[in-house]
């Protein structure tokens, strides 16, 4: 089933979890989707700030 997020957090909340299957990055030319894909949920974050998007890709320090 899928969902369509408006936070970075809960892609990475959904991202941590025991039943993640995968993670994708897909860009384009005018956006940038990240999916993750559970056992039960299929989330999604559209991302159309190319700036914001590169700054969610990159790891956190530490």
């Amino acid at each position: 089933m899928p969902w369509k997020t408006e936070e970075i957090k809960d892609i990475l909340l959904s991202a941590q979890g025991k039943d993640t299957k995968s993670v994708e990055i897909k860009k384009n030319k005018d956006n940038v989707k990240l999916e993750v894909c559970c056992s039960r949920y299929h989330y999604s974050l559209v991302v159309t700030d190319k700036e914001k998007a590169e700054k969610q890709r990159s790891p956190p320090p530490g």
